[in-house]
């Protein structure tokens, strides 16, 4: 953890933001954002991506006990087919920076684009969770509430075996839309009998 930043502008409260799911084919897309203090100690927090199922898992709670706020949102397929998957990763974004219990006064958003939060000035950073504590805590939280989610939906349709994809278009998944064909969790306007889905 030490090698990630405690904050990009000193002595400003800033919220950490991130999302999950942009490249599946179902299931919503995730967006967190959380604000730790500066003295927080998570000990093994890092990108999402680098990190063990069980190990995220295991730092969820400790994330959201130490943070001084935090919340997760989800953007359904439907509105997602509606505004197209960038925007809709902008809307979750929004959606969870207004949850937030105290308001950020910066927001640190991993990616290079972002829609500007009213009132709230941002920077984006590439990578950025595999940068700063507070972005990595907001992508491990995204990516397993998500995670999660998938994984209850997986028991109404095991069919696509979400509970190993997470709704993403590995070979099982895309051989079981060819199969049976997708149900009203799949974003329509994403390619379904494609290895990559459109992202527009």
């Amino acid at each position: 953890m030490s090698r990630l930043a405690a904050y990009h502008l000193k002595d400003v409260l800033e919220a950490g933001c991130d999302e999950a799911g942009r490249g599946c084919l179902a299931g919503p897309v995730v967006a967190a954002a959380v604000i730790l203090p500066l003295r927080a100690r998570i000990p093994g927090l890092d990108d999402s991506k680098k990190l063990t199922a069980a190990k995220r898992d295991a730092l969820r709670p400790l994330i959201e006990q130490h943070a001084l706020a935090w919340a997760v949102v989800a953007v359904e397929p439907a509105e997602i087919d509606d505004l197209n998957i960038l925007r809709a990763s902008f809307v979750a974004m929004h959606r969870a920076i207004a949850a937030l219990r105290e308001r950020p006064h910066h927001l640190l958003i991993d990616g290079n684009r972002f829609v500007p939060y009213p009132g709230i000035p941002h920077t984006c950073f590439v990578k950025g969770d595999g940068r700063f504590r507070s972005i990595a805590a907001a992508s491990i939280l995204a990516k397993t509430h998500r995670d999660e989610r998938m994984t209850r939906l997986h028991d109404e349709h095991p069919e696509y075996n979400w509970a190993i994809n997470k709704g993403y278009p590995t070979e099982d998944h895309r051989a079981a839309l060819d199969r049976i064909g997708p149900c009203i969790h799949h974003r329509r306007s994403f390619r379904l009998n494609y290895a990559e889905p459109e992202l527009f």
